[in-house]
């Protein structure tokens, strides 16, 4: 493997790279506290519900309120195995992360499989709909991630 090294000792010194002492360590990790990826998958389910029954009354339709639903699922179901799978996993590098893309395909496989069997599961089935509850719900996670609490805004 070949390596890249900086043209001149000048180069080197001014990298911007420089190892945290552990008190910033600390320092950075109560600024950016964990996020549990089990709240995650609550907000998109809680979400996922709140579309379903939002397109529901709305429409006034009971059959496009239950294919909203069942695109919400297809998002959260393999989103939670994903989730469970990859935090069962031993720690070592290179095995996180063969397992880290392994779960990722297996949720790919399973929401593919479940659009799939939408048509024989979901009466009626409205694609419109479903694909509304999948990208709603798809949305939360990451608007989860902007408004959690105890991280620094930067102006």
């Amino acid at each position: 493997m070949k390596t890249i090294a900086p043209g001149t000792e000048a180069e080197a010194e001014e990298s911007d790279f420089k190892p945290l002492t552990a008190e910033e360590a600390q320092e950075w990790r109560k600024r950016h506290p964990a996020v549990s990826v089990w709240r995650l998958i609550l907000a998109q389910v809680v979400v996922g519900m709140v579309v379903a029954v939002l397109v529901w009354w709305v429409s006034g339709q009971a059959q496009t309120g239950w294919s909203t639903g069942y695109g919400a699922l297809a998002v959260v179901i393999p989103a939670a195995l994903f989730a469970r799978g990859v935090g069962r996993q031993i720690p070592a590098a290179k095995a996180a992360m063969t397992g880290f893309f392994i779960w990722e395909m297996v949720k790919i496989v399973l929401t593919i499989a479940m659009l799939a069997a939408a048509p024989r599961l979901v009466a009626q089935l409205n694609w419109l709909a479903l694909l509304v509850g999948m990208v709603v719900t798809m949305k939360t996670y990451w608007i989860a991630l902007m408004v959690r609490s105890g991280v620094r805004k930067t102006d």
